[in-house]
């Protein structure tokens, strides 16, 4: 059998920022079985770090973290990367957040608590453009 033309495609790469790393875990679980290859950091700086060395398809952005608002890094991330989609997920989902989040670029945004369906729904959506 002749391989040669067989081409294996690469999982799409996923970080996730959120300073809880129970739910880095659970998103990360969710991810691989998605087909896609995640890593998490658990803030804002980790994540600037992350991104010059790998830069991933999707960003799963949480809001509050130790060091600052994921809704004020969106903007970094899309002047600088602006071919990455960022899903928000926050348990603070207010009008304010999700308009501002919106502005910023952000492409979706989930609340916490999230269900395996909602994150299924998100990677789909983002995948499909």
């Amino acid at each position: 059998m002749d391989t040669t033309n067989t081409t294996v495609k690469d999982p799409l790469k996923a970080l996730i920022v959120d300073d809880e790393v129970d739910i880095c875990f659970l998103l990360s679980g969710i991810l691989r079985q998605k087909n896609l290859k995640p890593s998490f950091v658990n803030n804002l700086s980790s994540a600037r770090l992350s991104l010059q060395h790998d830069v991933p398809s999707i960003i799963f952005l949480d809001n509050h973290l130790p060091d600052g608002f994921g809704l004020d890094f969106i903007q970094f991330v899309k002047e600088t990367y602006p071919q990455v989609k960022i899903v928000m997920i926050t348990a603070h989902d207010g009008l304010p957040e999700r308009k501002k989040a919106h502005i910023q670029g952000a492409d979706l945004f989930i609340s916490k608590p999230f269900t395996r369906e909602v994150i299924d729904y998100a990677v789909k959506k983002i995948l499909e453009g």
